[in-house]
């Protein structure tokens, strides 16, 4: 039972971002329009690369191929995304406990990154299969 518990983790993790680098994929103007409202630059690529970030890494987490990595890769991505986008210090009063939310659960994902960074993915994946868990 044990060696299927970090699976199950990787999964969960994972499903954030599967989920929300398809519905970029299908949505990729309003996506760019978004990041564009935040005044960041070349939204065009920066949509882009969080499809890459997202579905690439949230895939390697769920095989466990080269899990540390996506780990990693996750982490620095929901950490920006969380400073970037769920600024609840810098919106209108009636936002801030939304955006709030947001932030603080971007930052106990990067918890569980964080975890999946230190400990490895466990027994079921590509990587403990290829000796490198």
């Amino acid at each position: 039972m044990q060696s299927y518990i970090p699976l199950a983790g990787r999964i969960l993790l994972a499903a954030i971002y599967l989920s929300s680098g398809l519905s970029k994929v299908t949505g990729f103007d309003g996506t760019v329009g978004y990041i564009a409202s935040k005044g960041l630059p070349v939204p065009q690529l920066l949509t882009l690369g969080s499809i890459v970030v997202e579905l690439g890494a949230g895939l390697m987490l769920v095989l466990g191929w080269k899990t540390r990595w996506a780990a990693a890769a996750l982490l620095v991505f929901t950490a920006l995304a969380a400073l970037l986008f769920h600024n609840f210090w810098s919106v209108p009063p009636d936002q801030a406990q939304n955006q709030m939310i947001h932030f603080m659960k971007n930052v106990a994902i990067m918890g569980g990154f964080l975890y999946v960074f230190a400990f490895g993915p466990g027994a079921v994946s590509l990587d403990a299969k290829a000796g490198r868990s």
